[in-house]
């Protein structure tokens, strides 16, 4: 099996690297740790988890300012804690424990934080889409300049409402990013066999919307290709498509056994193309960080992660109650 090749040497900063790093280890930790708590049955439902597509979040976030907002499907813990979101409040919202973000009342698919800009977790195959474009057209009307990252995956590019967003968010020019998490299964059909299409993001020529396809596994290109697209956004010049072309290591959910693909398939995207790993590989290659610093924060990352454990297990179960709040606004 081929190694991973040595990295060029980059010019970005030893501080903005290591900020890169902390973040997708943090959610590829914390993944881990759900991933455990989920075969203990601490978790209960479905939990779908994003290892291996930890660079899109990050390097996205990366590209906004206060105000901006973000919202995406089911697969969303990671994004959760790329946006600020504290990790005692997200495990403990997908065990279902008072304090987790929602009460315990939306667990792994459904929370919010009004606070940090994060609506949802969506469990509904592309209705955060058109959500997404309302969320921007507020911002369009109130006249100021932020943005919305709306985040689904190549499975849900394929469902109608998607296209009915596309046609009104060019039309009134709104400031949305589609964020396409192309991880090329879907729920588990290949990209190959189940669209014709050779990108999704070309699709949007039909509305006259701009786009680009994007090494979703390289942190540095998917914040290069963010910047583009909020500048292009900020600047009223509408609506702007980027579909990462990214790669999850688990099956869809925590009962996916996941045989549409093989094992050696996935062992050559990770030992070629893993994000972090090319990060790491940037800070040690370039001289920048040496093996104890790295060490030393995947420790602090570890202690992070397992406390939220502990939190969400000390955490009670919501008061019977609590069935009847938050129903209406």
């Amino acid at each position: 099996m081929a190694a991973r090749k040595a990295p060029e040497k980059s010019n970005v900063s030893k501080d903005e690297l290591l900020k890169y790093y902390r973040e997708m280890l943090l959610i590829r930790r914390f993944e881990e740790k759900a991933g455990q708590l989920y075969g203990m049955g601490l978790i209960g439902g479905f939990c779908h988890l994003y290892i291996g597509q930890e660079a899109v979040v990050v390097g996205l976030e990366a590209c906004t300012k206060p105000g901006d907002k973000r919202l995406t499907s089911y697969r969303d813990h990671g994004h959760m804690l790329a946006c600020g979101m504290s990790a005692n409040g997200v495990m403990a919202e997908l065990t279902g424990r008072e304090g987790g973000y929602s009460k315990g009342k939306g667990g792994s698919m459904h929370m919010f934080s009004k606070e940090k800009h994060f609506y949802g977790g969506h469990g509904i195959v592309g209705a955060q889409v058109p959500l997404g474009a309302g969320l921007a057209m507020s911002d369009w009307y109130k006249g100021n300049d932020n943005v919305t990252f709306t985040y689904f995956g190549d499975g849900a590019a394929n469902q109608g409402q998607i296209y009915e967003t596309y046609n009104m968010a060019e039309l009134w020019k709104l400031p949305v990013i589609f964020v396409i998490e192309n991880n090329g299964y879907a729920m588990g059909t290949s990209m190959k066999r189940s669209t014709k299409s050779t990108t999704f993001y070309g699709r949007g020529a039909a509305y006259g919307i701009e786009g680009e396809q994007v090494d979703g596994m390289d942190v540095l290109a998917v914040k290069a290709a963010g910047e583009k697209a909020v500048a292009h956004c900020r600047a009223g010049k509408g609506p702007y498509i980027l579909e990462m072309m990214t790669y999850r290591y688990r099956g869809h959910s925590m009962s996916d056994p996941a045989k549409y693909r093989t094992r050696e398939e996935v062992e050559k995207i990770k030992q070629e193309k893993d994000c972090i790993e090319h990060v790491r590989d940037l800070l040690t290659h370039g001289g920048l960080a040496s093996e104890e610093e790295l060490k030393a924060i995947d420790k602090e990352i570890k202690e992070i992660v397992n406390a939220s454990a502990e939190f969400a297990k000390e955490s009670p179960e919501p008061a019977l109650s609590e069935l009847w709040t938050d129903i209406y606004a």
